[in-house]
Protein backbone atom coordinates (compact mmCIF):
# COMPACT_ATOMS: atom_id res chain seq x y z
CA UNK A 1 0.00 0.00 0.00
CA UNK A 2 1.30 3.38 -1.34
CA UNK A 3 1.42 6.75 1.05
CA UNK A 4 -0.73 9.03 -0.70
CA UNK A 5 0.28 12.83 0.10
CA UNK A 6 -3.42 14.58 -0.75
CA UNK A 7 -6.35 13.41 1.68
CA UNK A 8 -8.63 16.63 -0.12
CA UNK A 9 -8.99 17.16 3.93
CA UNK A 10 -8.14 20.80 2.97
CA UNK A 11 -10.21 21.29 -0.10
CA UNK A 12 -12.59 23.61 1.43
CA UNK A 13 -10.26 25.94 3.47
CA UNK A 14 -9.59 24.01 6.69
CA UNK A 15 -6.30 21.98 8.30
CA UNK A 16 -6.24 19.90 11.33
CA UNK A 17 -3.59 20.16 14.01
CA UNK A 18 -2.09 17.17 15.25
CA UNK A 19 -4.57 17.45 18.56
CA UNK A 20 -7.15 16.36 15.52
CA UNK A 21 -9.01 20.25 15.86
CA UNK A 22 -9.56 21.68 12.98
CA UNK A 23 -8.67 25.57 11.58
CA UNK A 24 -8.89 27.70 8.94
CA UNK A 25 -5.90 28.03 6.68
CA UNK A 26 -5.55 31.72 7.59
CA UNK A 27 -6.32 31.36 11.47
CA UNK A 28 -2.96 32.68 13.36
CA UNK A 29 -1.53 29.66 14.31
CA UNK A 30 -1.62 28.05 11.16
CA UNK A 31 0.25 31.05 9.79
CA UNK A 32 2.96 30.60 12.26
CA UNK A 33 3.84 27.66 11.73
CA UNK A 34 3.40 27.67 7.99
CA UNK A 35 6.12 30.87 8.31
CA UNK A 36 8.21 28.42 10.47
CA UNK A 37 8.10 26.16 7.51
CA UNK A 38 8.79 29.11 5.13
CA UNK A 39 11.94 30.06 6.97
CA UNK A 40 13.29 26.24 7.31
CA UNK A 41 13.33 26.23 3.59
CA UNK A 42 14.73 29.67 3.36
CA UNK A 43 17.79 27.98 5.79
CA UNK A 44 17.67 25.06 3.72
CA UNK A 45 18.95 27.27 0.42
CA UNK A 46 20.97 28.92 2.58
CA UNK A 47 22.74 26.11 3.57
CA UNK A 48 23.03 25.10 -0.09
CA UNK A 49 24.95 28.05 -0.56
CA UNK A 50 27.22 27.87 2.46
CA UNK A 51 30.92 26.74 1.82
CA UNK A 52 32.07 25.86 5.14
CA UNK A 53 31.26 22.75 7.01
CA UNK A 54 30.56 24.34 10.26
CA UNK A 55 27.95 27.02 9.48
CA UNK A 56 26.41 24.18 6.87
CA UNK A 57 26.59 21.75 10.15
CA UNK A 58 25.05 24.85 12.13
CA UNK A 59 22.55 25.63 9.65
CA UNK A 60 21.20 21.78 9.65
CA UNK A 61 20.70 21.57 13.53
CA UNK A 62 18.69 25.15 13.20
CA UNK A 63 16.62 23.11 10.53
CA UNK A 64 15.96 19.83 12.63
CA UNK A 65 15.46 22.33 15.76
CA UNK A 66 12.62 24.11 13.64
CA UNK A 67 11.09 21.25 13.16
CA UNK A 68 10.15 21.10 16.82
CA UNK A 69 9.08 24.91 16.81
CA UNK A 70 6.41 24.31 13.87
CA UNK A 71 5.42 21.11 15.38
CA UNK A 72 4.80 22.36 18.68
CA UNK A 73 3.05 25.57 17.35
CA UNK A 74 0.38 22.40 15.00
CA UNK A 75 0.04 21.17 18.40
CA UNK A 76 -2.95 22.36 18.95
CA UNK A 77 -4.33 22.64 22.53
CA UNK A 78 -4.00 19.18 24.18
CA UNK A 79 -0.57 18.06 24.62
CA UNK A 80 1.04 14.79 23.44
CA UNK A 81 4.07 12.72 24.07
CA UNK A 82 4.46 12.62 20.44
CA UNK A 83 5.57 16.32 20.09
CA UNK A 84 9.39 16.86 20.41
CA UNK A 85 10.36 19.40 23.10
CA UNK A 86 13.19 21.98 22.33
CA UNK A 87 16.14 20.70 23.90
CA UNK A 88 17.37 22.27 26.66
CA UNK A 89 20.34 24.46 25.45
CA UNK A 90 19.11 25.31 22.32
CA UNK A 91 19.55 29.00 22.93
CA UNK A 92 22.27 28.95 24.59
CA UNK A 93 23.65 27.34 21.30
CA UNK A 94 22.58 30.12 19.40
CA UNK A 95 24.14 32.84 22.15
CA UNK A 96 27.63 30.83 21.75
CA UNK A 97 27.78 30.91 17.91
CA UNK A 98 26.63 34.70 18.11
CA UNK A 99 29.87 35.56 20.17
CA UNK A 100 32.28 32.94 18.47
CA UNK A 101 31.10 34.94 15.08
CA UNK A 102 31.23 38.40 16.54
CA UNK A 103 35.02 37.94 18.12
CA UNK A 104 35.99 37.49 14.09
CA UNK A 105 34.33 40.42 13.31
CA UNK A 106 35.12 44.05 12.89
CA UNK A 107 32.50 46.39 15.17
CA UNK A 108 28.90 47.39 14.04
CA UNK A 109 29.24 50.96 14.09
CA UNK A 110 25.76 51.74 11.52
CA UNK A 111 23.31 49.98 9.91
CA UNK A 112 23.90 47.93 6.87
CA UNK A 113 21.93 47.23 3.78
CA UNK A 114 21.12 43.15 2.88
CA UNK A 115 23.73 42.06 0.28
CA UNK A 116 27.04 41.73 -1.34
CA UNK A 117 27.00 37.82 -2.15
CA UNK A 118 23.86 35.65 -2.43
CA UNK A 119 24.66 33.83 0.34
CA UNK A 120 24.39 36.70 2.50
CA UNK A 121 21.61 38.20 0.57
CA UNK A 122 19.85 34.49 1.20
CA UNK A 123 20.68 34.78 4.97
CA UNK A 124 19.16 38.00 5.35
CA UNK A 125 15.84 36.73 3.50
CA UNK A 126 16.05 34.21 5.77
CA UNK A 127 16.62 36.66 9.09
CA UNK A 128 13.48 38.35 7.98
CA UNK A 129 11.07 35.70 8.03
CA UNK A 130 12.81 34.49 10.98
CA UNK A 131 11.50 38.12 12.59
CA UNK A 132 7.90 37.49 10.95
CA UNK A 133 7.73 33.89 12.38
CA UNK A 134 8.68 35.92 15.75
CA UNK A 135 6.06 37.98 14.72
CA UNK A 136 3.01 35.59 14.43
CA UNK A 137 4.16 33.62 17.41
CA UNK A 138 3.61 36.33 19.94
CA UNK A 139 0.83 37.40 18.64
CA UNK A 140 -0.40 33.83 18.47
CA UNK A 141 0.59 33.65 22.39
CA UNK A 142 -1.93 36.69 22.93
CA UNK A 143 -4.83 34.91 22.32
CA UNK A 144 -3.35 31.07 23.35
CA UNK A 145 -0.53 29.47 24.67
CA UNK A 146 2.61 29.22 23.07
CA UNK A 147 5.66 27.96 25.06
CA UNK A 148 7.81 31.07 25.95
CA UNK A 149 10.71 28.82 24.79
CA UNK A 150 9.76 29.15 20.62
CA UNK A 151 9.58 32.96 21.03
CA UNK A 152 13.10 33.19 22.59
CA UNK A 153 14.44 30.54 20.29
CA UNK A 154 12.85 32.62 17.32
CA UNK A 155 14.08 35.86 18.69
CA UNK A 156 17.70 34.67 19.26
CA UNK A 157 17.25 32.54 16.25
CA UNK A 158 17.28 36.18 13.95
CA UNK A 159 20.20 37.43 16.31
CA UNK A 160 22.15 34.22 15.10
CA UNK A 161 21.20 35.18 11.04
CA UNK A 162 22.11 38.53 11.37
CA UNK A 163 25.82 37.89 12.55
CA UNK A 164 26.00 35.44 10.32
CA UNK A 165 25.08 37.65 7.25
CA UNK A 166 28.01 39.69 8.94
CA UNK A 167 30.00 36.55 9.30
CA UNK A 168 29.15 35.12 5.47
CA UNK A 169 30.10 38.81 4.31
CA UNK A 170 33.80 38.80 5.89
CA UNK A 171 34.16 34.88 4.71
CA UNK A 172 33.59 35.73 1.36
CA UNK A 173 35.76 39.11 0.92
CA UNK A 174 32.10 41.03 0.41
CA UNK A 175 31.62 44.61 1.44
CA UNK A 176 29.27 45.83 4.18
CA UNK A 177 27.56 48.82 2.36
CA UNK A 178 26.43 51.27 5.59
CA UNK A 179 23.11 52.48 5.16
CA UNK A 180 23.25 56.49 4.57
CA UNK A 181 21.01 59.09 5.41
CA UNK A 182 19.52 60.77 2.31
CA UNK A 183 20.02 64.39 1.88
Amino acid sequence: MSFKIYTKSGDKGQTSLFDGSRLPKHHIRIESYGTVDELNAHIGLLRDQADRGDVRAQLLSIQHLLFVVGSQLAAGAKPSPHIPEMPDGAVETLENAIDEMTEQLPPLRSFILPGGHVAVSQCHVARTVCRRAERLAVALSEIEPVPPILITYLNRLSDYLFTLCRFLSHHFGAEEIKWEKPV
